[in-house]
């Protein structure tokens, strides 16, 4: 049999000191007591999360979203070009060779001080991800499939676990 070591525990420098509230036994804190109903009621409607500085999670995301916006844009371009300007796209095809789209701002900057015709492709590239993030892009679509893969990953996740550390037969499950 497992023995547990019980380790000390000493209060996060982020959490007040006392966070329970002597009125109604709940934490004080991140949640706001509602003055208007019954004093146990607490008013939290999203999850605090922790770490992000000054940014939420969803401006993290945005910023993804934007630099993955730009490697769209830079797709449908060059996909464009290699049909109807091989020249152009044999020099955006170097210029990729030379410089990382992970920052998708920093890579249009420089396209555009790269030369003349590369300045071109930069406001190409710029013009192309405006209208795929305003006209194109499925949100609904987004959040439908980003819900769904995570409902997916914990069931599957949960299921292998207890397949794991349960004495269960391969009779009994199946496999």
């Amino acid at each position: 049999m497992e023995t547990l070591a019980v380790l000390p525990l000493t209060q996060p420098p982020f959490l007040p000191s006392n966070p329970m509230n002597k009125d109604t036994g709940f934490p004080s804190w991140p949640c706001k007591q509602r003055s208007s109903y019954s004093s146990t009621r607490l008013n939290c409607q999203k999850m605090f999360v922790p770490g992000f500085g000054e940014a939420s999670p969803e401006a993290k995301a945005s910023k993804n979203l934007h630099n993955f916006f730009n490697y769209i844009a830079v797709k449908i371009v060059s996909a464009q070009l290699q049909s109807y300007n091989p020249e152009a796209y044999k020099e955006l095809m170097e210029f990729l060779n030379t410089h990382s789209l992970n920052d998708g701002d920093k890579f249009c900057a420089s396209l555009m001080r790269e030369s003349s015709r590369h300045k071109s492709l930069a406001l190409r590239i710029l013009e192309v991800r405006s209208a795929y993030c305003k006209h194109d892009f499925e949100w609904d679509n987004l959040k439908r499939l980003a819900s769904k893969m995570v409902d997916e990953s914990n069931t599957k996740l949960m299921r292998e676990y207890v397949l794991e550390t349960s004495p269960a037969t391969e009779k009994e499950t199946g496999k």
